[in-house]
């Protein structure tokens, strides 16, 4: 049995799907609000047979708080792939943070030890990796520099981790994989679902990028790396490295809309000084802090050479993933009307 945690997630289900089509048993963690329907119906992008994978998966609600609630939840499991987490860049969202993302990881590792779990793969971010190689890339040796400032976000995926890290020093067999921006269907409305209603909602970008990748290699290269037993170690999980105003371009034209009007540095700075003055009473304002002024700004190289070459794996390119998951986007906008 393998257990899936953040399976009603964007990459938590497609790991379940995929582990499904490979004939695995799979029980997969839920909250009792999760809306499973809407699960379901993103299966429908992803094979033809949604409903005969989806009524076989075991769902469970655990309770990441509750050591007995893992405890069951991990009866009879011998992998587990721990996706669950709590993904915002907006300051309200810090103590949720840290509560789901470290002490939450802390816990379910913490349970494996009783148990039958044998394999534990840990889905990180590249958000954690600082100091560049001498190709000026970002690369699985990129360790994280807390001299550096970071968002709370990455402070917390950094600190889950070292959960990790140190299960596996006392014997589990590890795995991390550090994927970037992951491109998805369904979930439209949370973390990177979001990516499309972003581009369109909004008539401004930004002059930075970020590394992304379809959620169907991240859920392959997750589970090669498993099958292959490649323990100890990181992967990064990116497709290509894209500057926001190229893909705000290329879903604003697919969507009628005009270009997106990249914000200078100045004006960025202006709205910094704003949420010092005003962040109290305007609440977007508060996402306007140094950190996330870095992260959008700056367009930093990330290395995928380590997975490609291990596991012999070619990268669904950025612009089809776009085009493939904005069309789900499209058709189920239309659903909704």
């Amino acid at each position: 049995m393998i257990f899936v945690t953040g399976a009603t997630g964007i990459l938590g289900r497609v790991i379940v799907l995929e582990l499904l089509k490979r004939g695995k048993n799979v029980r997969a963690s839920k909250r009792p609000g999760s809306n499973l329907n809407e699960v379901k119906h993103s299966y429908s992008f992803y094979t033809e047979n949604p409903d005969d994978f989806f009524n076989r998966i075991e769902w469970v609600n655990v309770d990441f708080d509750d050591l007995d609630s893992l405890t069951t939840a991990l009866q009879g499991v011998d992998e587990v792939y721990h996706c669950a987490a709590k993904v915002s860049f907006h300051p309200k969202d810090e103590k949720e943070m840290y509560r789901t993302n470290i002490k939450g990881t802390e816990n379910l590792l913490f349970a494996c030890e009783g148990s039958n779990v044998k394999k534990f793969l840990h889905v990180s971010s590249v958000a954690v990796l600082d100091n560049f190689n001498e190709k000026g890339e970002l690369d699985e040796d990129s360790e994280f520099n807390p001299k550096l400032e970071h968002s709370a976000y990455a402070i917390s995926k950094h600190l889950s981790e070292m959960e990790a890290w140190r299960a596996s020093a006392e014997g589990l067999n590890v795995v991390i994989i550090n994927p970037g921006m992951i491109v998805g269907s369904g979930n439209w409305n949370q973390s990177s679902g979001e990516l499309f209603s972003t581009f369109e909602d909004n008539s401004f970008t930004f002059s930075g990028g970020s590394a992304y990748v379809d959620v169907r290699d991240v859920a392959n290269t997750a589970i090669g790396l498993m099958e292959n037993n490649l323990f100890g170690e990181r992967f990064i999980i990116v497709a290509e490295n894209n500057r926001y105003a190229d893909l705000a371009k290329q879903v604003r034209t697919r969507l009628g809309l005009k270009d997106a009007r990249i914000l200078s540095q100045s004006v960025l700075n202006i709205g910094r000084i704003a949420n010092t003055l005003f962040g109290w009473l305007i609440p977007k304002l508060k996402m306007v802090t140094k950190s996330n002024i870095e992260a959008i700004s700056s367009f930093n190289t990330i290395s995928n050479h380590k997975v490609k070459e291990k596991l012999n794996y070619q990268f669904i390119p950025v612009k089809e993933s776009i085009d493939f998951h904005l069309n789900n986007y499209i058709n189920d906008k239309k659903l909704k009307k």
